[in-house]
């Protein structure tokens, strides 16, 4: 059964059997810390490169958002009536004719039709 962590705290690894304080056990562990030091700046680095493009994305949809509405408020301002709304025109379908059945140079006919869903 795995026990719940607290969200956010980084857990050393733990060995299962413990060393004998010598010398070495201590150049051990100040290597151990070392690579998790280096791992830990990489993931910061790496975190840091991604929120500046963020940020960079942000900045282009800020100006786009300002360059579209600066846009929609000179269109409503060119329009007769600049309060109204006006709604969308819808065409009304249209069918499709039956295709008329062409002869190929051979004498064979192929007869095309369309079927609406």
């Amino acid at each position: 059964m795995r026990r719940n962590l607290a969200k956010g705290r980084i857990q050393p690894k733990v060995s299962t059997m413990p060393r004998q304080q010598s010398e070495a056990a201590a150049f051990l562990d100040i290597y151990k810390l070392v690579i998790e030091k280096k791992r830990l700046q990489q993931e910061l680095d790496s975190m840091e490169q991604r929120r500046q493009q963020i940020l960079t994305r942000l900045e282009v949809l800020n100006r786009q958002v300002a360059t579209l509405e600066d846009s929609a408020h000179q269109m409503r301002d060119q329009t007769d009536t600049p309060t109204a709304l006006t709604a969308p025109t819808i065409a009304p379908r249209r069918t499709r004719p039956a295709a008329k059945p062409r002869s190929t140079p051979e004498g064979e006919t192929f007869e095309t039709f369309f079927l609406d869903y």
